[in-house]
């Protein structure tokens, strides 16, 4: 090893992102249910346009994204000018890490936030500032006890993921007015869709300077595996974003099943009707056998066991069914299991599975 070459200060600390997982040796026909993923998949429209791309492979994709940013710009009555694309949210947020943040200064997030949020922060060596949650729900005010002049960006899942919890309307915008004056308050919506009559916190980055939303296509839209996502924020902060963006960060075959996707709001509505369906059914079934869970606004429930050594053992009870879901212990949550909600099969194999373990079946 050369100790001469080294990486930037704050790298070496960051810990790999595990994604959920998929397999389990020795067991055919696993239920994934690990990865909070649309078990119907994307769209018919969405697919076709997918099938048709084979034939511009060859072709760049165009740098300015105009047709996927007009298409989201209709679906959701906002300017497209103030709309910037990426890899998935995960690419917005290192682009804000990247504009806003570095040495001296300092990001804000909550103790069960998406890791990514302290992952992006230390690869440009800002400090991450970890805010304690309220019985899993943000909690305004320590966040903004927590804020400083160092204070850069502010990062709030709505819904939060593991959680599935939610803040107000009324709350965000006291989180944003409240924030220093040098700070950024980013709002993830990545689960946003499954929250019917939501805007996504786009109300309040139309009337503010200072807060900025994100959101993807890797959920409801069921596209995780083409990894899209967008931002829409003040004209100011969209500009400088597009300054370290890659000309060709997002293939044809991207936008063009994106733009296909985000136009079909009639599979949103129907997958967002159903996921609430089976969300409610799975809940109340857990809490019959005894095992709780948070009101959960998006396509996951949180399932809380009395101990990390139970709710690990359960983990494994489940894997041998063929039956995968997330450990969160990466998220401080070593207790709990989060469960994505599949379609009914799967939701009433996990139930049924869950009450076998508690010995009541």
């Amino acid at each position: 090893m050369n100790d001469a070459i080294r990486p930037q200060p704050g790298i070496l600390d960051i810990a790999l992102y595990e994604g959920g997982k998929a397999h389990v040796a020795g067991v055919a026909n696993v239920v994934k249910l690990s990865s909070n993923e649309n078990p119907f998949g994307a769209s018919d429209r969405a697919k076709e346009v997918f099938a048709k791309s084979v034939h511009t492979l060859h072709r760049y994709p165009n740098t300015d994204h105009r047709a996927l940013r007009q298409a989201i710009g209709d679906v959701h009555w906002l300017d497209p000018e103030r709309i910037i694309c990426g890899v998935g949210s995960d690419e917005i947020i290192t682009f804000l890490c990247q504009a806003y943040a570095g040495p001296s200064d300092e990001v804000v997030f909550t103790e069960h936030g998406f890791l990514m949020y302290r992952i992006s922060a230390l690869a440009v060596g800002a400090t991450p500032v970890e805010v304690p949650e309220r019985e899993r729900i943000a909690d305004v005010d320590a966040i903004l006890a927590a804020c400083s002049t160092r204070t850069k960006l502010v990062f709030i899942a709505n819904p939060n993921n593991p959680t599935g919890t939610m803040i107000s309307a009324a709350e965000m915008e006291r989180l944003a007015s409240g924030l220093p004056p040098q700070a950024i308050l980013v709002i993830d919506g990545a689960y946003a869709e499954y929250v019917d009559g939501y805007d996504g916190g786009s109300g309040l980055v139309t009337a503010r300077e200072n807060v900025f939303m994100m959101r993807t296509f890797s959920k409801i839209y069921g596209l995780g595996g083409l990894r899209i996502g967008w931002g829409y924020g003040p004209r100011h902060i969209i500009d400088v974003l597009n300054r370290i963006r890659g000309p060709f960060n997002l293939s044809t075959t991207q936008l063009d099943v994106a733009e296909a996707a985000v136009r079909d709001q009639d599979w949103v509505n129907r997958c967002r009707a159903d996921n609430a369906r089976m969300r409610n059914w799975l809940s109340e079934a857990l809490a019959e056998v005894g095992v709780p869970t948070d009101t959960s606004m998006a396509n996951f429930v949180l399932a809380r066991f009395a101990s990390t050594e139970e709710a690990e053992a359960c983990d494994q009870f489940l894997q041998a069914q063929g039956l995968v879901v997330r450990r969160v212990a990466s998220y401080k949550l070593p207790h709990c299991l989060r469960i994505t909600v599949g379609d009914e099969s799967s939701c009433r194999r996990v139930a049924h599975a869950v009450a076998q373990f508690k010995g009541l079946k």
